[in-house]
């Protein structure tokens, strides 16, 4: 006779798993929807959102949903909240959730966030005493004092993530306090090394230790694997296979495939975000490098841990003491030391110091996408503005601007060319696009720096621009306080000196006098006219035809003209040509000047510059 069994008893179901992440952007937006559906299966009714606070400035709704989830959250993670535009209209919706919630992890933000952290035992609240302490060593010493320390060659950041990498490996065996204190580090581990993989094996461990009330029955049932780690600094390619590579990532330049080396012209050190990388969100990135490698530049892309791209640079960049590459581009939108919460200016000038080549700070648009950057008449916002523009020319970068961006959720055609790219193959709003017109230019200006890099001095062509201000007024190259025909003069001699081609002027008076009277009787023009550009060239060349047109009438338009040409005004001297900027065309309306939108050039002005890039040819326009 069998023997009775008592019925199984029943375990409730779990209810759902709440699990809310606040950023500052949406870089790891992507990586994180393709985590949960990962973790769709072992995590029963699992429901992971991510905030990106840049989103908040105009669109309140964004707002109101990121606390609605954190109202709901049963674990809330928050990252690089340190801006109080970003991190103040939440605080209020983290205090009020902080002690309902089964915990809540709150790193790398300003101090009124990372307080809130609640895990377990662990509350950041209170006085750092016992296992709490350990925290301090994060701390590290004041930027860049630690470069100081050891002449440069191990960063404050180096020494923090091999600090972060030992902890969990001592508070292993220690218990009590120390056990929530080394899920805080691991935490710290997957977020940092933030790809797909790492966000889901994050997620999975949090809910495994802290999953409190009825979905503590998730407790055991999941098991999380160890942070997968990845080059902390190295190399990154859209077509790297090599052996050694983890994905397209690779510790040594070997790994780099032949389109990336065989560039003719020059070489380009590019430094990129390890963050996107690791998210699998570099279309933005791989747009530029792309567009390098059609000019014919061999391209380094590098990135490093953190926020100091020194180690990079160290690496990959400087060989024997030498730079080996003809220019550094930087598009991580940040200062070479520091990042958006600061910048190490006096570090960032030693390393530069160092290359010795010149040095652009390119940036993608994080606040806003790339539609409402193109669509709109202020272009960058203020906070844009200070982090990815002013910040980097502290360091010394030059000739910064947009490359890449978000798409729209919506599929809006974005207006800021005439590509007009709506990015309907985006597979995430929140995903990086390059923009195809921007990374363009971008490449063709880093190209002819290259070439201006590795030229010869006297092949080099050389345009010196003065001003005529008011014009039809005698003021042609004068300013205020400066005798500007002496500069040019010394300038000149100087050139000659240094192995430029430079005809010199035998005195500073046959150097004006070319310049403002040579031929102009002849041509009825206010200064010597060195070159006359035929109508009918103007209309063939010229791209923007149609707006300027609009403007100021049909081609050649009245400012610099005969009626069937436009003047080009100035004289050459060997391989220096002395040009004189045509008038704006509202010199007699200030307010127009100053405010006017379109601010379409004349035909004059529009054909001048023209002719000195594609006519006269010019390396550099001084």
């Amino acid at each position: 006779m069998p023997k009775p069994i008592s019925a199984a008893e029943a375990r409730p179901l779990p209810q759902a798993m709440r699990v809310v992440v606040v950023t500052m952007d949406s870089h790891l937006a992507s990586a994180t929807e393709r985590a949960n559906k990962a973790l769709s299966h072992s995590i029963p009714g699992l429901r992971l959102t991510v905030h990106a606070a840049a989103e908040w400035g105009d669109n309140e709704q964004a707002l109101e949903r990121c606390k609605a989830d954190i109202a709901q959250g049963d674990i809330v993670i928050c990252s690089m909240l340190f801006m109080e535009d970003h991190f103040l209209p939440i605080l209020p919706a983290l205090k009020a959730r902080r002690p309902h919630c089964d915990a809540m992890v709150c790193a790398m933000s300003a101090t009124e966030v990372t307080s809130l952290t609640r895990m377990g035992k662990l509350d950041m609240a209170t006085p750092a005493t016992g296992a709490m302490a350990f925290l301090k060593r994060l701390r590290g010493k004041p930027p860049g004092a630690a470069g100081a320390a050891t002449g440069g060659k191990t960063t404050a950041g180096a020494q923090q993530m091999k600090t972060l990498r030992m902890l969990p490996k001592i508070l292993r065996f220690i218990p009590g306090t120390a056990q929530d204190l080394r899920a805080y580090f691991l935490t710290l581990q997957y977020w940092l090394a933030g790809s797909e993989q790492n966000i889901a094996n994050m997620v999975s461990f949090l809910v495994d230790r802290y999953a409190g009330g009825t979905r503590s029955t998730l407790r055991g049932a999941i098991k999380a694997q160890a942070p997968v780690e990845y080059p902390e600094v190295g190399v990154y390619h859209p077509r790297m296979s090599h052996p050694s590579a983890v994905g397209l990532m690779s510790a040594t330049t070997d790994a780099l495939p032949l389109v990336a080396t065989t560039g003719k012209r020059g070489t380009v050190g590019l430094l990129l975000m390890r963050s996107y990388l690791l998210a699998n969100n570099a279309d933005h990135y791989n747009g530029v490098i792309t567009a390098m490698e059609a000019r014919g530049l061999c391209v380094i892309p590098a990135f490093s841990t953190g926020l100091d791209v020194r180690p990079a640079i160290d690496a990959y960049f400087i060989k024997e003491g030498r730079p080996v590459i003809d220019a550094l581009v930087s598009l991580t939108g940040f200062s070479l030391v520091g990042g958006p919460a600061y910048n190490d200016a006096k570090a960032a000038e030693d390393i530069l110091s160092q290359l010795d080549v010149p040095y652009i700070a390119s940036h993608p648009v994080e606040f806003q996408t790339l539609d409402q950057w193109g669509g709109s008449s202020r272009g960058l916002l203020p906070v844009e503005s200070t982090i990815m523009v002013a910040i980097p020319e502290l360091d010394g970068a030059t000739g910064s601007m947009v490359f890449g961006g978000r798409g729209s959720a919506s599929h809006i055609s974005c207006t800021g060319c005439s590509h007009a790219c709506t990015f309907t193959n985006t597979a995430d709003s929140h995903d990086m696009h390059s923009c195809i017109e921007r990374a363009d230019m971008l490449s063709a200006r880093i190209g002819r720096l290259v070439d201006l890099r590795r030229s010869e001095r006297a092949e080099r062509k050389i345009a010196a621009i003065v001003f005529n201000f008011p014009p039809n007024a005698g003021a042609t190259g004068t300013a205020a306080f400066l005798s500007v025909f002496e500069s040019l003069y010394n300038t000149m001699k100087a050139m000659a000196r240094e192995g430029y081609t430079v005809q010199v002027p035998a005195s500073v008076d046959e150097l004006r006098e070319r310049i403002i009277t040579g031929n102009a009787a002849r041509f009825g023009a206010m200064a010597n006219v060195h070159a006359r550009i035929l109508t009918d060239d103007h209309v063939r060349r010229e791209k923007y035809l149609g707006e300027i047109e609009a403007q100021w009438g049909p081609a050649p338009g009245k400012q610099q003209s005969d009626g069937s040409s436009i003047f080009v005004l100035g004289e050459r001297f060997g391989n220096v040509f002395v040009g004189i900027q045509p008038a704006f065309g509202y010199e007699g309306d200030p307010m127009r000047l100053l405010f006017e939108k379109g601010f379409a050039p004349t035909h004059a002005f529009s054909a001048f510059y023209r002719w000195l890039r594609e006519d006269f040819g010019a390396n550099a326009v001084l």
